[in-house]
């Protein structure tokens, strides 16, 4: 271990603090189908395949629209986050208690827009556990797993890598958080050894976090 301490512990947002079965990331997708059929110009189906492809080929439809169509990233940001999260998602007093238990500061970091971020931790009853919200339009509308969104989000900090813990659902958006240094929590039910560690439940990561903090006072 060197001679760094933990300052701060990222959360992804969606499908991350909340089980993917909530159904709210489908929304999104319905949401994203939507525009790009009226935007563009195409059918339903073909819009469908049309995300699927940019995400695989972007690491997010958006940034694969800037890329490709040269959209406005902000009409597509309002539509697709236009909704109520509260319909999918109500508060966890288990997770807040979680959250609540992690000495660092906390942040979220997401692709997602802010007003989105705000109204899903609403939702979730835990938006006063959170210092800061960190937003596609704060890295300059580059989404992870870009390394340059990672690299703006230690700008906005003014931290390093390894004083960072990132948690994410996400095994492609952990590997340039932890090529940087950051320690890194896998959530959810997908298997993947990218990670320092792999939990199901948002809620254990509290005490992956009791135990990092305790080996790391330990070594030093």
């Amino acid at each position: 271990m060197d001679g760094k301490c933990y300052r701060f512990i990222l959360f992804d947002l969606d499908d991350t603090l909340y089980p993917r079965q909530a159904g709210l990331m489908a929304r999104v997708h319905e949401l994203m189908d939507e525009w790009m059929a009226s935007r563009l110009g195409i059918g339903r189906e073909e819009a469908t395949r049309l995300r699927a492809r940019l995400y695989r080929e972007y690491g997010t439809t958006m940034a694969g629209l800037l890329r490709e169509r040269q959209i406005d990233a902000n009409d597509f940001l309002h539509y697709v986050h236009d909704f109520e999260p509260s319909a999918f998602l109500s508060p966890n007093p288990r997770l807040r208690e979680a959250l609540m238990r992690i000495p660092l500061r906390r942040v979220i970091f997401t692709n997602a827009t802010r007003e989105h971020a705000q109204r899903v931790l609403n939702a979730l009853g835990i938006a006063s556990l959170f210092e800061h919200i960190i937003d596609v339009v704060d890295t300059g509308y580059v989404s992870k797993p870009s390394a340059l969104a990672y690299a703006r989000a230690m700008e906005l900090l003014e931290a390093d890598p390894e004083e960072c813990i990132f948690v994410e659902d996400s095994l492609r958006n952990l590997i340039p958080a932890k090529e940087m240094g950051m320690f890194t929590i896998l959530v959810g039910d997908q298997p993947g050894d990218v990670a320092d560690c792999h939990v199901r439940d948002v809620v254990q990561v509290a005490d992956v976090v009791d135990r990092l903090l305790r080996t790391k006072m330990r070594d030093e």
